[in-house]
């Protein structure tokens, strides 16, 4: 699968992890979707590192998880690390 299907992962991924995440988020929804974009790429990368099968169908469901994981992940760190409130 490209890349560019991994970015369009990380818009809808971006917006399910912000969901997903308890608590209030110190960005908007722009940064969010920007941050679901890269935690998509991030999270494929991880996965092609450990060995991960990913599957080269869209609808593939651990292709979901896998851009799901990586955007709640670089969330987390935003949140704790970059963010200030």
């Amino acid at each position: 699968m490209s890349w560019l299907a991994y970015i369009i992962f990380g818009l809808i991924a971006g917006a399910i992890a912000k969901a997903l995440r308890p608590g209030a988020d110190p960005s908007g929804w722009l940064i969010t979707i920007l941050i679901g974009i890269l935690g998509s790429v991030v999270g494929k990368f991880i996965a092609d590192l450990i060995g991960i099968s990913v599957a080269d169908s869209f609808w593939s469901p651990m292709n979901w998880i896998v851009s799901i994981a990586g955007a709640v992940l670089l969330l987390f760190i935003y949140s704790k690390f970059i963010a200030k409130k």
